[in-house]
């Protein structure tokens, strides 16, 4: 680990994991599966059911910002106490019309850009003359 990479996992807690998490995850968690992403994902050792919330702790760690968009369908569901068996034990393949997950890209420059958008490619098009500008007298 370089000083650099120190720093930023000592002081942001939106570029993966911080010290604290790194700690957490190291004495209470147990590794589930890895993503196609790279995101790791983490229940607490031995099944253990947190009697304050009266089921298992279950976390991710991001590879790369801290995006709720980036997990997977399958994972996400794990995640949230959907299915008790996580994607890496299941032997699901997707079927022919299923596309890959991608996260939102929202704010990015892959996101949508509908035509007229001023973020848009291209030009406006044209006013089809059923508007008149306003011009002051």
């Amino acid at each position: 680990m370089t000083f650099s990479d120190f720093l930023t996992e000592m002081f942001t807690w939106w570029n993966g994991q911080t010290m604290g998490t790194r700690f957490h995850t190291w004495r209470y968690g147990e590794l589930v599966g890895e993503d196609e992403f790279g995101n790791r994902y983490y229940r607490a050792k031995g099944g253990k059911i947190d009697p304050t919330l009266g089921f298992q702790r279950r976390w991710v760690i991001f590879n790369g910002p801290a995006e709720a968009t980036a997990i997977p369908p399958g994972w996400h569901a794990w995640m949230h106490q959907r299915s008790d068996v996580p994607p890496s034990e299941e032997n699901y393949v997707p079927r022919e019309w299923q596309k890959p997950h991608r996260p939102n890209p929202t704010g990015t420059p892959a996101a949508y850009r509908p035509p007229g958008s001023t973020l848009g490619f291209g030009h406006r098009p044209a006013v089809t003359g059923d508007y008149k500008a306003w011009t002051p007298e």
